[in-house]
C-alpha cells in the first residue's frame, strides 16, 4: 500500500490514486490542477493554504488504507 508523506508533491499524491482529489479539494486545497501541484510538496502547499499538513496526511492515508 502506498502512503502519503509531507515531502511528496501534490502531483505525486494524485498519481497514487486520483480518488484523493476530493479529499484535497474538500480540505481547501483547490490547486490540484495548477502548475504549482507539479513541484510543490504537500507540506509547502499546506503552509501556503494555512492548513494542518499532518491532519491532511492522516485523512489521505486513511482513504488509501481503506482501499
Amino acid at each position: 500500500m502506498a502512503s502519503v508523506t509531507k515531502d511528496m508533491t501534490i502531483n505525486e499524491i494524485i498519481k497514487i490514486d486520483n480518488g484523493v482529489i476530493p479529499i484535497l479539494m474538500n480540505s481547501g486545497m483547490h490547486c490540484v490542477g495548477c502548475p504549482s501541484a507539479q513541484a510543490e510538496t504537500l507540506e509547502q502547499a499546506s503552509m501556503v493554504h494555512g492548513m494542518d499538513a499532518d491532519k491532511l496526511i492522516s485523512d489521505l492515508n486513511s482513504y488509501l488504507s481503506d482501499k
